[in-house]
């Protein structure tokens, strides 16, 4: 193959995909069959099969059983504001954001106590095993999922406070800043990391997704004076969201 030359499967793929993206295949109309792709593109089955399955993995095209494979309508993507650590404000972080941005978010969620694993101990510093509570959440706009997190805090810092279930208690939903300014510690750093990978079973079932589908992960830790008290990895569906940050200039 020549450099540079795409192999035969991809070309197909990108002919179809350009005629999905120009409405020539228009949101639901049926793909070519693979015997239809081999004759228009003079490509043997193997090629054909290929090229669809690449249509598949990007999410633009699903299958039917015992019906064929259409064209999936492709939602228009929505924002999830992500705009620094407000404290003070008396209300979770997330609902703050999404009223700024015109949403109606809600979530519900669920905490209980594990042991860490190796990759929570070393984002918080602390040695598997040790004893954290993990929280996982899911957020909804107008009832739609929206977005997961899994958060974890080490008991060795909140256990038997008022703050040690995050969403119980006098400042339940309130948000890490503030919770933890309540047992007298002063959270002054937060990093977060974003990537990208396809989505888990469990995760796509909950957002809606299909298998393929792929999803941004925001994997973020609060420290106080360099301790990390606080980590969670937040998952969003790339297909119908983007994320967007509202980072003040100091």
């Amino acid at each position: 193959m020549p450099f540079g030359e795409q192999p035969a499967y991809l070309r197909v793929a990108s002919d179809l995909r350009e005629k999905i993206v120009n409405g020539a295949l228009p949101p639901h109309a049926r793909l070519p069959s693979q015997a239809r792709i081999r004759e228009e593109y003079g490509v043997s089955d193997t090629v054909a099969l290929e090229a669809r399955k690449v249509l598949m993995a990007e999410g633009l095209v699903e299958g039917r059983s015992g019906s064929g494979t259409y064209v999936r309508a492709r939602p228009v993507p929505r924002r999830i504001a992500r705009s620094g650590y407000r404290s003070g404000a008396g209300v979770d972080p997330f609902r703050q954001e999404q009223t700024a941005e015109g949403a109606r978010g809600t979530w519900e969620s669920r905490s209980e106590q594990e042991g860490a694993s190796v990759e929570v101990a070393e984002r918080l510093g602390i040695e598997p095993g040790d004893r954290v509570m993990r929280t996982r959440y899911v957020f909804r706009e107008a009832g739609e999922p929206m977005m997961l997190s899994t958060s974890w805090e080490p008991l060795a810092v909140t256990g038997r406070t008022p703050v040690m279930l995050p969403e119980e208690g006098p400042l339940g939903g309130c948000g890490v800043v503030d919770r933890m300014a309540a047992i007298d510690i002063v959270v002054d750093n937060v990093a977060e990391e974003v990537g990208a990978r396809p989505g888990l079973a469990e995760e796509l079932l909950a957002l809606g997704g299909v298998p393929g589908h792929v999803v941004m992960v925001i994997g973020r830790t609060y420290y106080a004076s360099g301790r990390a008290v606080e980590t969670a990895d937040v998952v969003v569906p790339a297909d119908r969201y983007r994320v967007a940050y509202h980072l003040p200039v100091k």
